[in-house]
């Protein structure tokens, strides 16, 4: 299996996870943070929705500088808004990345801030750490929804919430 077969194996994978996580999100709660440093719901699904694309970011760029480049979410306000962001940059990214070889993987890509680097790697670990980022902040949605009395749906196995466990 190539390099590139994997990395597509994964994001389905993690893809069925995730979708599952932000369904359970409650239309009413978008705007509920647990910490006043913590980002609210609609901010981290957003995140959560988006960062399939950066996989074809990675791809098709050298890198990305946040000081060119700022940061501008789409605005969600609901579920059905959010689940058709999440499909539509999963569908994005899964194009791009099936469509890719393992060798377009070798490439340097940075991610800046101007002069600051943030990180330095090639083009498949920057794949691999968006994958990181959508567990990690799935997680933390996790946590939310845990805070919500919402129950979590398992990830790598049951949860506390499913049935039987």
């Amino acid at each position: 299996m190539s390099l590139i077969q994997m990395l597509v194996k994964e994001m389905k994978q993690e893809a069925q996870t995730t979708r599952k996580m932000l369904e359970r999100v409650p239309n009413d709660k978008y705007d509920w943070q647990p910490h006043p440093k913590s980002m609210t719901i609609r901010q981290l699904t957003t995140h959560i929705a988006e960062l399939p694309t950066w996989v074809s970011l990675a791809l098709a760029t050298d890198g990305l500088d946040f000081a060119t480049n700022p940061y501008s979410p789409v605005t969600i306000n609901n579920t059905t808004e959010l689940m058709d962001l999440f499909e539509r940059s999963l569908a994005e990214g899964e194009t791009a990345l099936s469509q890719a070889t393992d060798e377009q993987l070798e490439p340097m890509w940075t991610l800046r801030h101007g002069d600051t680097i943030l990180s330095k790697t090639t083009r498949g670990e920057m794949i691999r750490m968006s994958f990181s980022q959508i567990v990690h902040h799935r997680a933390q949605l996790g946590v939310f929804l845990r805070l919500l009395d919402i129950p979590i749906p398992g990830s790598y196995g049951p949860s506390a919430d499913d049935s039987g466990f």
